[in-house]
């Protein structure tokens, strides 16, 4: 049987030397001479004997001490240590989504083109961070998500909310697979934001308006960089960041080749 009550735990006063009121299975009150009450579980983890504090009474009950204690004795039945254990939720729950956005964006330097690491680094940046950047990430809610997508879709930013969205989503994953976080709440959100509506770009087909176009390139007349890549364009018709990234190197005139280095063609994806 228990050997406390919640009327003799009611009941403790200080005295002239700090006390114990002793529990069952290592927990205990231990009565400060200031009159403060804190619980105690004693246990022992790998053949060393320690002390977890609980809380202190009446903030925690003995119900809940009891819990507390129970809880911990589970953790050192799985093998773990409940000191060790708690430190460890601390750090987490400390941890802010804008600390582990920054720690997932440095591992992905070496996968991400460096266009796409700039704009990655732009959302956090400007879109995210300003928000929830110093959130416990583990505190963050699906409805906090929505509201900040919401924001841009308010400002016409539907494709920014949505890839917004997806790169939030990318560090919850980031953080629950190092236990920085318990789930990733985007998952929450699915079919949540407007779609966005892709608009077709009408082709020129006639011929005539073709070499209205043409015309229109060539009597151009700008910076010799812009009126070149205007011209190569319209006889290359290749991607702007190709036709902007191209080196010498890549050209040989004799054989009237241009070869895109394939890691180039990459940073497309």
């Amino acid at each position: 049987m228990p050997h406390l009550s919640e009327a003799r735990v009611r009941a403790a006063l200080p005295q002239d030397k700090a006390y114990k009121l002793f529990d069952t299975l290592g927990l205990y009150l231990k009565v400060e001479t200031s009159g403060g009450r804190l619980w105690r579980f004693r246990y022992r983890h790998a053949g060393v004997e320690k002390l977890l504090s609980l809380g202190r009474y009446p903030k925690i009950s003995l119900k809940r001490a009891r819990d507390k204690r129970d809880e911990a004795r589970r953790q050192l039945a799985a093998g773990a240590d409940p000191a060790v254990q708690r430190q460890a939720e601390k750090l987490a729950q400390a941890q802010t989504f804008g600390e582990i956005a920054l720690e997932w964006l440095a591992m992905q330097r070496k996968r991400f083109a460096p266009a796409t690491c700039v704009k990655a680094q732009w959302t956090f940046s400007d879109l995210i961070i300003p928000y929830i950047g110093r959130r416990p990430i583990r505190e963050i809610t699906a409805p906090e998500l929505l509201t900040l997508c919401r924001r841009l879709e308010s400002r016409g930013k539907n494709e920014t909310a949505h890839r917004t969205l997806q790169r939030c989503g990318q560090v919850f994953r980031y953080a629950v697979a190092t236990g920085k976080a318990l789930r990733d709440p985007t998952a929450d959100l699915r079919g949540a934001l407007a779609p966005i509506v892709s608009r077709n770009r009408a082709a020129i087909i006639d011929p005539g308006e073709i070499a209205k176009l043409m015309r229109a390139i060539w009597e151009y007349r700008g910076h010799p960089s812009t009126e070149a890549a205007f011209k190569l364009s319209a006889l290359l018709f290749v991607r702007p960041g190709e036709l902007r990234k191209a080196e010498w190197q890549e050209f040989d005139l004799e054989r009237a080749e241009w070869r895109i280095p394939a890691h180039r063609m990459k940073m497309r994806q």
